[in-house]
């Protein structure tokens, strides 16, 4: 690598969105760019949670790239090496490869409103971009929380997303903290192995039974020889997905029957009723996300297992103390605790126009046009940005609309011609956020009584998409220029004043 390389596009990150992001530059023609990734392999969020029982929640034919489908899933539900394994795969036929920078953590991006381009610091050297792509997601940086006592702790503390494999949990006294995604796979995964294992629940989830099966070999092979099959698997979850939206964003109450489901399959595993009284949510399902598990139950139902329902309060050497005062001693500590989704670091290493960082513009909260664009920072586009998430589909819907808008992005910028950026215009990110958070009014996640990571430290709603992925990619299917400030380098500006 030279020392200052300049590239057309540098996209940062190399999970679903970065790589998605390479293989639509590359359809668009655009060839100089590169991908810029902290670690030694790709795979985003499912290189890094490698911990037992890592599978995705969302059907394999659904979570792929429409571009890139895979005719040999193995599962229903696809475990972590198999995710990992298909974006390899990806990797290598859409060969980008040579576009990959490992080991080039970025430090700080800043724009020069002089050259009109991003100058990039990273762990392997520096370079400069026309146009940033930011694909980092939201559950790329773990969190843990600040808990007294947890430095002096003399046995292994590890998050769920650096799972320590060197460290064997067979026989120790393990706690687990919190009762999310991550935690409801390794539960039922490390139970049978470990001598006792506490689990701290602030909040019980809903979980629903999660029907996972073998994909048989005929399916597979009839999947490779007619591909339309495939297609028509991926637009059938698709579609059943589509028809729930509406419970979720304008009529929570119907909600009601899907709890009923989640009280059965409790009751199936769990028989104490003061156990099932313990892990009842309190809240409407769906306020946070649904979990899907047939195993978390049966799990929490053995003898060797402790649920304590408060959340981890403090540590005194090996004895790990709950809210409720309840004590255990443990030789490990696994925090599910989740990610900085709605604070993500790289914001802090964002530098826009008037020299303020995305973090500080994002104070109040997140807010981007689309998804994508933040008003103060030409050029820099986000994928999966504020309230694209979603509640009860595939994330890969969202990102191929927001594929289709860097698309046009580009399109727009060499229309235009020239040393020329694009810049939201502040009035038309209010806006959209507006109605946006206008629409989250009448959504289970604002109503349904929770408290969830979709939500900032304002209370704010800045996750989640308050519709369907078709109106998303409605609303992405082309870039506005009048919601952008058009900005010419200042030479430009000069020649065309002088004519």
């Amino acid at each position: 690598m030279t020392e200052h390389e300049h590239v057309r596009v540098a996209v940062i990150g190399s999970g679903f969105g970065g790589l998605g992001a390479a293989v639509r530059l590359r359809r668009e023609g655009v060839t100089d760019f590169v991908v810029l990734e902290r670690a030694d392999s790709v795979g985003g969020t499912w290189r890094d949670n490698s911990y037992p029982g890592c599978a995705c929640d969302v059907p394999s034919h659904l979570y792929s790239f429409s571009f890139a489908p895979n005719p040999d899933w193995p599962r229903t539900f696809s475990g972590q090496e198999h995710i990992r394994g298909y974006l390899e795969h990806v990797t290598d036929v859409f060969r980008l490869r040579p576009h990959i920078r490992f080991n080039s953590e970025v430090k700080m991006m800043t724009w020069d409103a002089e050259r009109l381009r991003w100058d990039i610091e990273t762990s392997s050297g520096s370079y400069s971009a026309d146009l940033v792509v930011s694909a980092t997601g939201p559950l790329s940086d773990p969190r843990i929380p600040d808990i007294p006592g947890l430095d002096s702790f003399p046995g292994k503390v590890f998050h769920s997303a650096r799972w320590d494999h060197d460290y064997d949990l067979r026989g120790k006294r393990v706690a687990m903290v919190g009762t999310g995604a991550s935690a409801i796979q390794i539960v039922p995964s490390i139970q049978p192995e470990v001598a006792r294992l506490t689990l701290f629940q602030r909040t019980p989830p809903w979980v629903m039974p999660r029907v996972d099966r073998a994909i048989s070999g005929a399916e597979r092979a009839l999947h490779r020889a007619l591909p339309f099959t495939t297609q028509a698997r991926r637009g059938l979850l698709w579609g059943l997905r589509e028809l729930q939206v509406q419970a979720f964003t304008k009529r929570p109450n119907e909600l009601g029957m899907v709890e009923q489901l989640a009280k059965r399959n409790m009751a199936r595993s769990i028989k104490d009723p003061a156990l099932r009284a313990r892990l009842t949510p309190d809240y409407r399902i769906g306020c946070k996300r649904i979990l899907l598990s047939s195993a978390y139950y049966p799990a929490l139902a053995q003898p060797n297992v402790d649920v304590v329902t408060s959340g981890l309060s403090e540590v005194r050497g090996s004895t790990v103390v709950g809210a409720d005062g309840s004590t255990a001693e443990v030789d490990a500590i696994v925090f599910g605790t989740g990610f900085h989704v709605t604070d993500m670091p790289i914001a802090d290493r964002v530098v826009g126009a008037d020299g303020q960082t995305l973090a500080e513009a994002w104070q109040g909260g997140m807010q981007a046009l689309r998804g994508a664009s933040a008003a103060g920072f030409p050029n820099w586009m986000t994928i999966i940005g504020p309230n694209t998430g979603l509640g009860n589909s595939s994330m890969i819907l969202m990102i191929e609309s927001q594929l289709n808008y860097l698309a046009d992005y580009v399109r727009q910028l060499d229309v235009l011609g020239g040393r020329v950026a694009l810049d939201a215009r502040p009035a038309a990110v209010d806006d959209w956020n507006q109605r946006v958070q206008e629409r989250m009014k009448r959504t289970v996640w604002n109503t349904g009584g929770c408290t969830s990571w979709y939500l900032d430290a304002n209370g704010r709603n800045t996750t989640i998409w308050p519709g369907t992925t078709t109106e998303f990619r409605t609303a992405t299917r082309r870039v506005h220029l009048a919601e952008y400030e058009v900005v010419r380098a200042p030479a430009e500006k000069k020649a065309e004043a002088a004519v």
